[in-house]
């Protein structure tokens, strides 16, 4: 019988959704969502799920097509006790109820409001040994690095700013047995403040490989989402991810583009993950194990309730680096490059006044350049003095120092 001679005839249409011990009477809900009883003149054998048309003195099984409610397809994102999160081309839903036990985080299920999960379409779900959570913060989670270059000794200049490193590291993620022992607070947090390309992101992945720490870096676009309460969720996560490491850092780089002063923030997405952040930087309690470092070049945009003893304890500044920093800057850079004879970098740090550590390093990019054209395997006096005239020479520098 075709589909629309079935919704031509006299009757409604009412679907399973269960039925007493001797299935003398089954339990349907109608289109509309309201339920209802049916009892029929002799014993039948429906399962839940069908779909039947009953009018006042007949009823007969249709296929599910007819059923007006079209399931909708997601994925499960977490799997609770009594309800799913399910991810779907409109955000993060809630379905409350009970659901298959074979369902797992990662399974793309076809699901109603009305009936909950239909079948699983695929079942692709968290590996063995993995949480539901893996998936969601890996993205952030770097692999402590084995490369030999990052090292407090390549970073170059900043003697200060190092020596400041050297403490967190020893005092925080050292000897925080002692720290306890003698009753002091672990310190939760460090920001770096600076113009853009004086080393703050570079030193926080130094911090991490020297200490040996898990790194996890967390950005303005990555951890910006769309749907609501999905970022919140995600550092609660990371969070959280840190605190099982033997040692973790948490870096948050660009900071004021994700926590700016909720006096001045207008969508309330930046509210929101200012809230979540103060309250975990305020309810973690640390082993010793975890410090979050972040990074800006706006400290003044940064909410100041973030700023308080307790949450960001030290504010460490990276200052233009100064004639003496360019130029451990450009021996540091010379020291991992193929070089011959002597080059001029005295007269280079002198000439590059207001550069910034990045700009500084740009010339060495430059001068292999230079060699490379020549068919030159090491970089001479003039390539470095031809690679300073074309970084000086860039319209972008130009335009911001002038």
């Amino acid at each position: 019988m075709a589909n629309d001679d079935i919704l031509r005839r006299d009757g409604v249409l009412a679907r399973i959704t269960g039925f007493d011990e001797g299935r003398t009477a089954y339990y349907a809900v109608m289109p509309n969502g309201h339920s209802t009883q049916l009892t029929f003149p002799s014993q039948e054998i429906f399962d839940i799920g069908d779909v039947l048309l009953v009018g006042k003195d007949f009823y007969t099984k249709v296929p599910p097509s007819v059923w007006p409610v079209k399931p909708r397809v997601g994925v499960i994102r977490r799997a609770l006790e009594d309800c799913v999160v399910i991810e779907t081309s409109d955000g993060l839903e809630l379905l409350e109820g009970e659901y298959p036990v074979d369902i797992a985080p990662g399974n793309t299920v076809e699901f109603t409001d009305l009936f909950g999960i239909e079948r699983v379409l695929w079942p692709t779900a968290i590996r063995p040994g993995e949480s539901d959570h893996d998936d969601d913060i890996k993205q952030y989670r770097l692999t402590p690095s084995a490369d030999p270059s990052l090292t407090f000794a390549a970073f170059g200049g900043y003697e200060r700013v190092i020596a400041r490193a050297k403490e967190l590291i020893e005092t925080q993620l050292g000897n925080s047995a002692q720290m306890r022992a003698i009753g002091a607070k672990p310190i939760k947090g460090v920001i770096f403040t600076g113009a853009p390309g004086t080393g703050k992101t570079h030193l926080a992945r130094i911090i991490a490989n020297v200490a040996d720490a898990q790194f996890y870096l967390v950005s303005g676009p990555t951890i910006v989402s769309k749907y609501v309460g999905d970022s919140e969720e995600t550092l609660r996560m990371i969070f959280a991810a840190a605190q099982s490491d033997k040692r973790a850092i948490i870096f948050f780089d660009e900071i004021d583009s994700i926590a700016s002063s909720r006096e001045t923030d207008t969508n309330g997405v930046g509210k929101r993950l200012v809230a979540q952040l103060l309250t975990l930087m305020d309810g973690f309690e640390s082993k010793g194990n975890v410090v979050v470092v972040a990074a800006t070049n706006r400290i003044e945009d940064v909410d100041p309730a973030l700023l308080r003893p307790g949450r960001f304890d030290w504010q460490i500044p990276f200052p233009m680096p100064s004639e003496h920093d360019r130029l451990r800057i450009l021996q540091v850079q010379a020291a991992s490059l193929s070089c011959e004879g002597e080059l001029p970098l005295t007269d280079v740090a002198e000439r590059t006044e207001g550069w910034s550590g990045a700009e500084v390093c740009a010339i060495w990019t430059e001068a292999a350049l230079v060699a490379a054209k020549d068919k030159r395997a090491a970089i001479r006096a003039g390539d470095l003095m031809t690679a300073f005239e074309r970084v000086e020479h860039r319209p972008e520098f130009r335009a911001r120092r002038h």
